[in-house]
């Protein structure tokens, strides 16, 4: 497997563990939490009665109080300053807002604090190992001290106040001794004023029922139950089964990704055997889709660009053979010839077929650079008017009978006729242009630009026999000549157009060709933007 992958499977292996360990940890600190909140709601209810009764006592019969809850419920009491109890502003905030304090102070064991009174800042304290029967019925007895000061109609009603009014963790109720869900020995105990506990039916729980003498009533506690941390194998069970799911996952979606990059590799290497039809199948909008269409549009401009340089190397070749075979022929001609004047008539005639040589050869490395990449551009503002005056001064000469002038010229600045382009690259396309036109017009050629505010049209017009329609789209292709008047014998090698189109793309602009209205010849247009700053947006 590619060792990308190898890469990915490992990071998702760790950031898995990684998860895990953190869920471990996360589990472990809500268990503490959970634990802390189990012990308060156990404590919150008796702690609170005891210390709101201790309130309106003096000091000697708080100790006697608290000598005589901590001989019922089994643990150390005591009244201390909050001062002495070494607590952080958290927790006295607590104790203000009159909630019940729990700290843990060993595995089973923890210390409970609750406030007398904010005024006093006296705190009673107790330590509780474990819940047991001896707390229950301290807690059972100081339920019923408070209850017996009412009438034994009102009991109910002043528990169920109590109850809400001390926060205490579990039910608490007041129910005839018959519906009690006790066995006949808990019913006797009962009735005989005992304190049973009664394991529920769940098995979790447990429930304290105790009889109230002279009273209908028997005081109900719970259910009460018991803390239940996550067990630590339960943990990792969830935890293995949970990475291996997520595994799974993760390798079926890699898998995916692998088998998709997989093909473009094929694609590739088949691309690099020589079979550029081979494409990539592009399926979705993801990266890897992305990757694929962008691929093939690779692979279909690389088979464009071979294409392109085949048909180039066959027309080349195509158009050497005719001017080399006229040199030979000038040679075998000239060791012939009896006197100087043939001579020089055949030295003339290979000087001209040097010269056409000498063009080719510029113009496909011209071509050659154009089509194949990026070339250097060094946009300049342009004066269309000097241009023209130029391209007119260079080739009027050349073709006597025909007349070269400038047509309608149109501009919105006020400026000048200036135009952002590389000059070097637009002279020579406006040079190709004009030169076609010349070899094909029968008197006349024209040149009219017009500037907007951002983009700009340059028009050669002839008066020659034009270029029919259906041809349009193929005047551009290198090596085109028409068979119509548009014919070899009018000059040129097919290749002029074709770097007029290069030039005008790499300008964000484009080349066409259409009917003039003006002469009734062939009309080529270069329209591109004014500003190649403004180019992506027309």
């Amino acid at each position: 497997m590619n060792s990308i992958f190898l890469r990915i499977y490992g990071g998702m292996l760790v950031a898995l563990v990684l998860v895990a360990l953190l869920g471990v940890f996360t589990i472990h600190q809500v268990n503490q939490v959970r634990a802390d909140q189990y012990r308060e709601s156990l404590a919150r209810g008796t702690f609170r009665l005891m210390a709101d009764n201790l309130q309106p006592m003096d000091e000697v019969e708080r100790r006697r109080a608290v000598v005589l809850w901590a001989r019922l419920l089994g643990i150390p009491l005591e009244l201390l300053p909050m001062e002495q109890a070494r607590l952080d502003s958290s927790a006295r905030g607590r104790l203000n807002r009159g909630q019940v304090l729990v700290q843990e102070t060993g595995p089973h064991a923890a210390r409970v604090y609750s406030l007398l009174s904010v005024a006093e800042g006296v705190l009673l304290s107790g330590e509780v190992q474990q819940i047991s029967e001896q707390l229950a019925r301290a807690t059972v007895y100081l339920l019923m001290d408070e209850l017996v000061r009412f009438p034994v109609n009102e009991q109910p009603q002043r528990l169920a106040s109590l109850k809400e009014r001390k926060q205490f963790g579990f039910d608490l109720r007041l129910i005839p001794l018959k519906e009690a869900d006790l066995d006949a020995d808990q019913r006797r105990r009962v009735d005989e004023g005992d304190t049973v506990m009664a394991l529920g039916k769940d098995g979790d729980s447990i429930r304290v029922f105790a009889g109230m003498v002279d009273t209908p009533w028997v005081l109900e506690m719970g259910p009460i139950y018991q803390m239940n941390p996550y067990p630590p194998q339960l943990l990792v069970l969830i935890g293995a089964l949970g990475l291996t799911l997520i595994g799974l996952t993760v390798y079926f979606l890699v898998r995916q990704l692998e088998h998709r990059l997989m093909t473009v590799e094929s694609t590739a290497t088949s691309i690099a055997q020589g079979k550029l039809d081979a494409r990539v199948p592009a399926r979705g909008a993801d990266s890897v889709g992305r990757l694929a269409a962008a691929f093939n549009g690779m692979a279909e401009q690389l088979q464009r660009l071979v294409s392109v340089q085949r048909e180039l190397v066959r027309a080349v070749s195509h158009e050497l053979r005719t001017p080399v075979a006229r040199l030979r022929f000038g040679l075998e001609m000239i060791a012939d010839a009896e006197t100087e004047e043939a001579r020089r008539k055949y030295m003339d005639g290979m000087d001209g077929d040097i010269q056409e040589l000498d063009k080719l050869v510029d113009e496909m490395l011209t071509y050659a650079r154009l089509e194949q990449g990026t070339p250097a551009l060094h946009f300049q503002r342009v004066d269309l008017d000097a241009l023209f005056d130029q391209v007119i001064a260079e080739l009027s000469p050349l073709r006597a009978t025909v007349h070269v002038e400038r047509g309608l010229c149109l501009n919105v600045d006020a400026e000048g006729a200036w135009v952002e382009a590389e000059p070097r690259y637009l002279h020579r396309a406006l040079q190709n242009l004009v030169s076609n036109a010349m070899r094909h017009a029968e008197a006349r050629v024209t040149l009219n630009y017009q500037i907007g505010h951002r983009r700009c049209r340059i028009d050669v017009e002839d008066d020659g026999p034009g270029v029919p329609e259906s041809q349009w789209e193929r005047i551009f292709t290198p090596f085109m000549r028409l068979d119509d008047s548009r014919t070899r014998a009018s000059g040129g090698h097919g290749l002029g157009l074709s770097i007029v189109r290069r030039i005008i793309y790499w300008h964000a602009g484009r080349a066409q060709v259409g009917h003039s209205d003006a002469l009734g010849g062939a009309r080529f247009s270069l329209v591109w933007p004014r500003r190649q700053s403004e180019a992506e947006t027309l």
